[in-house]
Formats: C-alpha cells, structure tokens, sequence
C-alpha cells in the first residue's frame, strides 16, 4: 500500500495534529505496512532529510502574527504535487482542511486515489481567534466545509469533534477514529523525575496540578488560575505547572502575577523532551484540562499512560470516555467548580492517585493500536473504491455541478435578453434632450450593449471549455 499523508504543520512546528501525522508515518513505515509520503509546507532552515519516509516540502510563505508560529503552504505547487502524484498513492490522507485538503484533492485528480479527511481540531475556534470580522469568519467557515465535503470518507477525532463539524454545516457522514499516545503505559523512574523537577519548589504531601500545552485563553487557563486564587484565599495549599507556550503566554503569566500566584505557579516554556514530560506527568497529583475547545486530548491520554487523571469539563469532548470519579474529575465551566473539587481532592491525595492508576488501565490508547485500526480502513475504503463507490460520489457531485453551472448559464442568457430590450427602449430618447445629452445616452447604450454581448459570449466559452475538461464530448 502507498500513503500520502497530508498537514498543515509538521516540524520544526510541534501541536497535536503534527504528532497525530509523524505517528502515522513511523508506525505504517517501521511496521512495512505501507510506503509513506507526508507533504507539509516548507519551513526556511528545517531539515526533512532525516525521516524514515519521504517528506515533501511544498512552497510556503509567512501568514505574520496571524497564527503564531505557522506558514500558509501553497496549494498549486505543481512539482510538488507531480512528486507526490509520482509515488501513484492508493490512500490521500489529509490532516487540515485548508491547504493541505485543496492538494489533495489535485492529487485525486491525477492518481484518482480516494480522499480522506481527519477532523482533529474546532477550526471554527481558531477562524475566530485570528479573524475578527464576523463576515468574514462566516465565509470561511463556509469554504472549509465545503472543501472538506469534497473528501471521499471523513473520519473524526471524537463523537463530539464529528458533531462539531455538523454543526457548521457538514452535512455527510463520518466515522469515528481516536488518535492515541506515544507514551509507553507506565510511570517514569524517579531519577528521571528527580532530575525533571529538581529546579522547583514542589513540596512532598502538597497536591502538584499540572497542564501541558499550548497556552490560550481558550483552552480554560483563565479559569484555572481564577480557581487557584480562590484557594490561595482559602488558605489552601498546592503548587501548579504550566508546560508550554503560545500567544496569549504573557497574558496568562501577568494574570497569575496580579493574583499573587508566582510563588505557587511555575512556567517552564515547551519542552520537547518525551522523557522529560513523562516524569512531569508521573510526579504530578492531576492534570487540569477544562478546555470546550479540543476535541480529542491526547495530553489526556498521555497522562493517563502515566497513572495521572484529569479534571474536565463535564459533556466536553475531551471527557468522552472518562468516569466522573472513576478514572477523572468533572467539572461545570466555572472557576468555583473547579476550585471546589481540588479543594475537596487535595486532602485525598491517594483518591488522585486511584483515579490515575484507573486511567492507566481504562482510557489508555497507543499510537500503534489507533494506527493499526486506521489501517484496517484504509483496506475498507479500497474495496469501496474498488466497488465504485467513491466514482459514483464524484459523478454525482459533477452532476450537481453541472446543473448549478447550466442554471447560472442560463441565467446569464437571459439578463442579456433583459438587457438588449432594455437597451432597445433606450433607443427612444426624448426629443427635449439637448443634442450633447442624446449623445452621451447613445455613448452610453452602445458600451452598455457591447459590454452585455462580450460577458455573454465569456459565459458561453467558459462553460464550453469547462465541458470539454469534465465530460469530454457528451
């Protein structure tokens, strides 16, 4: 089987989705299941000779501060696309719905290899974040879905993410597929925990909470720290770690400050280091993730790997699968809520500790078992195409359209119909006009006329040649 994997991000930019692809690609190679292809825009400086597969870089420009960190690729690279079109892929696999979805569908074109689409992230959240006009958003809004809808099978993250996208405006099927972890299950050593945390002040006995990821107001952290002051006030004590970085760090750092928190709220920046972040996860007491926003969490899981549990967002996306009690904590999207229930938790530090080996053993996914099973249906949707289904999908939506093209067609016809006998009545000005006047009416007939005849004429070769292209002679 040959794969072309298809993302937005790759590295030297790290998030979720760039994961989710690497795992792909080294599993689906180090198993020999499949020959490999990942295309991502090319950043300046990185180095993608050192993979396992091959990695195609396509052209790329700066977006500025419009999504920190990222580069929009270009879509229409053609060497590209003839590369990655010379591999004769069976399975397009795209990650992001923007421009790595826009070549894929190119490369269906030349390899008529079906499409499949993961839906990992509310793109929606991120659309807001970066555009403020509410037109705007809509329209963008709308384009991705459509693009999306152009995919063969789409595949979500999460019950939750799938219902997200529907309620944008999706309007087909799609199946469930969680991502998984590559954490191997099991606590880090306490060498490698000594050494991770050993620049900190973390109290044995006093609850450690901790989150992992980007930081963005919208991912809840406003209310992680709203809840850590009220139990400051409480004469409560615990320490917090916030691991990573993003746009709104120095927001949420001078927000802590304000609170009088720097003395229990650490920052360490993003660390890269797996073993690193597997001793924070096994040295901490709970994860705090109330995020509306993800739509999978794999830093839950990846927590869970090492017998952390996590306090969620009660009907959140992230907390499908999850216990309330059992294997994670459930909260309503308050602060009070969330500081009531670490309150309640931090003088239990066994019960955090139950719930995590819980975790450990219930809600825990490889990398390898969610590649595996992805793997599986790519098998089944070969024999779908293999069948035809995906054929008739793509004549119907050439039906359509051909008939919205014929209807607009057709519609042009007849506004240069209306047009001509408008133009026609034109021709009886009246006599009181002054002699300059008639003249410029007549200027201005004559051009309106001309200009209504030539747009009918590019209609109709327009829609010849797009005949031509797409149903040859019929």
């Amino acid at each position: 089987m040959r794969v072309c994997l298809l993302n937005d991000s790759f590295p030297p930019v790290i998030d979720g989705v760039a994961n989710t692809v690497m795992n792909y690609a080294a599993i689906l190679t180090e198993k020999k299941l499949a020959d490999v292809q990942v295309a991502t825009p090319r950043y300046p400086g990185a180095d993608y000779s050192g993979y396992p597969y091959e990695v195609v870089p396509f052209s790329s420009f700066s977006i500025g501060n419009l999504i920190e960190g990222y580069r929009a690729g270009n879509p229409l690279d053609i060497p590209a696309i003839g590369q990655l079109a010379g591999a004769e892929p069976d399975i397009i696999h795209t990650h992001c719905p923007v421009v790595s979805t826009i070549m894929a569908r190119s490369l269906r074109i030349r390899t008529k290899a079906p499409v499949i689409f993961t839906y990992h992230t509310k793109f929606d959240v991120d659309i807001a974040h970066a555009i403020k006009n509410h037109l705007i958003q809509k329209e963008a809004v709308r384009v991705l879905v459509e693009n999306i809808s152009a995919c063969d099978e789409v595949w979500a993250v999460s019950a939750g993410a799938g219902e997200n996208l529907k309620s944008l405006g999706y309007e087909g099927d799609y199946r469930v597929v969680e991502n998984g972890v590559d954490f191997p299950k099991g606590r880090a050593s306490r060498e490698q925990i000594h050494e991770a945390v050993k620049d900190y002040d973390l109290p044995e006995g006093v609850p450690l909470f901790l989150y992992v990821g980007r930081l963005m107001t919208y991912k809840g952290l406003p209310m992680i720290l709203d809840a850590l002051r009220i139990m400051r006030d409480d004469g409560q004590d615990f320490r917090m770690v916030f691991i990573g970085g993003g746009v709104d760090e120095e927001e949420i750092r001078q927000t802590s400050e304000e609170y009088r928190l720097t003395d229990k709220v650490f920052f360490t920046g993003p660390i890269r280091d797996r073993q690193i972040l597997r001793a924070w996860n096994t040295r901490a007491d709970l994860f705090l993730f109330p995020s509306t926003y993800d739509t999978n969490g794999i830093v839950v899981r990846e927590a869970a790997a090492c017998g952390l549990a996590s306090v969620l967002i009660r009907n959140s996306c992230a907390a499908e699968g999850i216990t309330n009690g059992r294997n994670g904590f459930f909260i309503d999207e308050r602060a009070e809520s969330l500081a009531r229930l670490l309150e309640e938790l931090g003088g239990d530090l066994n019960r955090m500790r139950d719930a995590g080996e819980h975790a450990m053993n219930e809600i825990y996914v490889s990398w390898e078992q969610s590649v595996m099973h992805a793997y599986d249906l790519y098998g089944e949707v070969l024999e779908k195409k293999a069948a035809g289904a995906y054929l008739n999908r793509w004549q119907q939506r050439m039906g359509t359209f051909r008939e919205t093209a014929e209807s607009r067609i057709e519609r042009l016809r007849q506004a240069e119909e209306r047009l001509r006998i408008t133009l026609n009545g034109l021709g009886r000005v009246p006599a009181t006009l002054s002699e300059g006047m008639a003249d410029n009416m007549q200027q201005f007939k004559d051009g309106v006329k001309r200009a209504g005849s030539e747009a009918g004429k590019i209609g109709l070769n327009a829609w010849t040649y797009a005949k031509e292209i797409l149903y040859g002679d019929d």
